[in-house]
């Protein structure tokens, strides 16, 4: 059940990970929607990819703010510093808050669990506790907590499509670990201080500025250096690719609609958000070569098959992931409508005027 009274004009946001892809692609549509919102980031501009891409989402919004009603106002920082987001909190009392800020990738957190700690846990509990005290003193308090999970969080699940009903106490890695433990706290702080709150489970996002760790994105840039892309599980994966705009005109409408008390008196719910079609990794990257070749990214006659290695699964790797999304269709008669090859263009094309 939904209490959908949350008016985004007007309203004060916090987005952490602001600078990312999710959170800026996030900001640009508020900005758009929303007449008169403040808008609130907070990144740490970490180097785990090129700091370059951040910048360049910081620029966009920069660019749109003097034609939009509402304002952004970016701090640089850290989650994971509690005095940084205390005083965020107290300084600008934000209504809705949006966690976006992680450490992502399942591959990376086997090489460097540290960050995933500080980021996953540690900083998404200072979230927590500082939407718990923004009802201090009689205050209104955060009216919505919005936060990202991951459909790693279904690990070795053997069941498809993944429902959000189905029990997951199986992760293959430690980020999928750290996802889980952010629902668990989320319920916990839902149940002992009544703080709304709703949980995402993202499906494989993609698009133009998005993530390098990304397959699409680090399989154009080994191929544009004239380098092998090794092609996992050989090539028996299939993965719910998940376009930004669709993954953010879902967020959006989650914000505006916190969950009522469920039978055991607890405003918390979970949704998918994915594409509820998978596809095969061999049929992608033959997509992914057909557009890279259209926008001229890589040359008519480039010789796919001999920059191809097949190898086998990864660690922490999982062989499919398929979103049941009948329940957000359900709730906000929503579902991601953007196919594979729209998608990979328009990132063939920024790729393009980005790089030349």
């Amino acid at each position: 059940m939904l209490e959908k009274n949350i008016v985004l004009d007007g309203s004060t946001i916090l987005v952490t990970g602001a600078a990312g892809f999710i959170g800026a692609n996030l900001v640009l549509a508020l900005l758009k929607k929303a007449r008169d919102v403040r808008i609130v980031g907070i990144d740490n501009r970490n180097d785990y990819y090129d700091v370059s891409l951040k910048d360049f989402r910081l620029g966009q919004i920069k660019e749109l703010e003097p034609h939009v009603s509402g304002s952004f106002t970016f701090i640089e920082g850290n989650i994971a510093d509690k005095k940084t987001v205390s005083e965020v909190f107290l300084r600008y009392r934000p209504q809705i808050v949006v966690n976006l800020a992680a450490q992502a990738g399942v591959r990376y957190s086997i090489e460097n669990p540290d960050a995933y700690v500080e980021s996953n846990l540690i900083g998404f509990y200072n979230i927590l506790e500082a939407c718990r005290h923004s009802y201090d003193n009689g205050a209104p308090g955060v009216e919505h907590l919005v936060y990202a999970s991951s459909s790693s969080v279904y690990g070795s699940n053997r069941k498809i499509p993944y429902a959000t009903e189905d029990k997951v106490d199986n992760p293959v890695s430690l980020y999928a670990a750290t996802k889980k433990s952010n629902e668990l706290l989320a319920h916990a702080y839902a149940k002992l201080y009544g703080i709304p709150a709703t949980g995402l489970r993202f499906f494989t996002v993609y698009g133009p500025a998005g993530r390098p760790d990304m397959a699409y994105f680090g399989f154009t840039d080994k191929l544009v250096r004239n380098e092998t892309i090794k092609i996992f599980n050989y090539g028996n994966c299939r993965r719910d690719f998940t376009y930004i705009d669709d993954i953010v005109t879902g967020v959006q409408a989650v914000m505006q609609c916190a969950p009522l008390p469920n039978e055991e008196g607890v405003k918390y719910s979970i949704y998918n958000i994915g594409n509820n079609q998978p596809e095969n990794l061999l049929d992608f990257v033959e997509i992914l070569q057909d557009e890279l070749k259209r926008a001229e990214v890589l040359p008519q006659d480039y010789d796919f098959e001999t920059h191809k290695e097949f190898v086998g699964m990864q660690p922490g790797d999982v062989e499919v992931t398929y979103a049941d999304t009948s329940s957000l269709e359900r709730d906000f008669g929503f579902k991601p409508s953007t196919g594979l090859r729209e998608g990979l263009r328009k990132f063939a094309q920024w790729y393009k005027e980005f790089y030349g």
